[in-house]
């Protein structure tokens, strides 16, 4: 069965969203129809993802929140990991959270293939 996968990617980070992107799509089935979808930043990946969700089999939130002198960090992760969590609930669809918290830029090149994590774990979803 063709699956129909959405991608949306947080591009404030272009080079590590670069990365996740990658490492993600190097998993998908290859017969997969896969879209991606580009967005400012985490804070607008579950509405982007409530918008289609009824289009497409499952979906991946990729993208970068790194810590800065506020609690600006915080809230941010929290309310996008929430959101996507209670997204997948209700529509019973696997979301795979790709979106990486670190500490430093440093972290985050060190952790920019975790992409690929978030789509093993929505492949393995779809497989149950």
């Amino acid at each position: 069965m063709k699956r129909k996968y959405l991608i949306v990617i947080a591009d404030y980070y272009k080079d590590i969203s670069k990365g996740l992107l990658s490492s993600a799509k190097s998993i998908l089935p290859k017969s997969s129809l896969i879209k991606i979808i580009n967005v400012p930043g985490v804070f607008e990946i579950p509405v982007t993802i409530s918008k289609n969700i009824k289009k497409y089999d499952a979906f991946l939130a990729l993208g970068c929140v790194i810590k800065g002198q506020t609690p600006h960090f915080d809230f941010i992760s929290h309310s996008s990991t929430d959101a996507i969590m209670k997204l997948s609930v209700d529509s019973k669809k696997p979301i795979g959270n790709g979106i990486i918290t670190c500490l430093n830029m440093r972290q985050a090149i060190a952790r920019k293939k975790k992409g690929r994590e978030a789509a093993q774990a929505v492949i393995s979803v779809l497989s149950q």
